[in-house]
């Protein structure tokens, strides 16, 4: 099968955007881990598809999967460029858009500087929600919320103690005093797979800086440690504020880029984190898919 694409990048987390608005290009799990591959196809973080609005009230249906071909729920920097996929492609002219996915409605909106600004919605606390199983756990009190004990399985490490929350898709975000000795590659996958996390989880590893900036990196569910995680980043956020750690913006700092995130919290918990940052085209092509069944 030949396709075309386009390769986009938000603070260095990248993307292939496939157009769907006309028909179904019909992929399978295999061969959007083909696409994904870094050796053998174009390579990204996660694949976008942009379909037609399934339903009166949004513009677009936002599509994504991981580099390991499964669907998921959310991406936030992944929505920056969808936003300037669809805007830069003539799909459509309104510089504010909203758009479906899994986890629900997002709304995006295109800044004169070409930055993005993605209405991520409210956070998710209830832990059959996000989902996680905290049974015969005790919660550990903090500021104004809790961190869960999550004891990493056969290796005989500490205890971590992490804030889990959904931002449309799972997070577990654990506080270090340094990312850049902190044990992502060892630590990560272990969180990720922890089987008190259904479906996985996106393991946060998160530096408090000042009270209005964080360093942050992500191993993600699916893909590894990416350069930046745009719900990473609002989940670290929306945590760090609860606790008490973070005044309501922060400007978080990933190994890719900065983005911006804003959680009113006093406007109450159910309040709508916004996300800012990048949203780049790197290149346009065309690429024989393989049939992989």
């Amino acid at each position: 099968m030949r396709l075309a694409f386009t390769k986009m990048q938000g603070a260095g987390n990248d993307f292939i955007v496939l157009d769907e608005t006309r028909s179904r290009l019909g992929l399978s799990a295999a061969q959007y881990r083909w696409l994904a591959d870094r050796h053998f196809g174009v390579g990204a973080d996660q694949i976008l598809t942009v379909r037609p609005a399934p339903h009166p009230g949004v513009d677009f249906e936002y599509v994504i999967h991981n580099a390991d071909g499964g669907e998921v729920e959310n991406c936030g920097n992944g929505a920056r460029c969808f936003l300037r996929y669809v805007h830069d492609a003539g799909l459509i002219k309104r510089r504010c858009v909203r758009v479906q996915t899994r986890a629900g409605v997002l709304t995006l909106e295109l800044q004169d500087d070409g930055r993005v600004t993605v209405d991520m919605g409210p956070p998710i606390f209830e832990p059959a929600q996000v989902p996680f199983d905290p049974t015969g756990l005790t919660p550990q009190a903090e500021g104004g919320w809790q961190r869960w004990p999550l004891a990493l399985q056969a290796t005989g490490e500490q205890t971590l103690l992490v804030a889990v929350l959904s931002m449309g898709n799972p997070h577990a975000v654990l506080r270090v005093d340094d990312v850049d000795t902190a044990p992502v590659a060892r630590w990560g996958p272990l969180v990720e797979s922890h089987p008190r996390f259904p479906r996985r989880v996106n393991a946060g590893f998160l530096q408090v800086a000042q009270r209005s900036r964080a360093r942050l990196r992500v191993y993600e569910r699916g893909a590894g440690e990416t350069l930046a995680c745009g719900t990473g980043a609002c989940a670290a956020v929306v945590a760090g504020i609860r606790f008490g750690w973070f005044d309501e913006r922060v400007d978080v700092d990933l190994p890719g880029g900065r983005l911006t995130i804003e959680w009113p919290l006093h406007q109450g918990l159910s309040a709508s984190v916004r996300m800012t940052g990048p949203a780049e085209p790197v290149f346009s092509g065309v690429v024989d898919v393989p049939d992989l069944g």
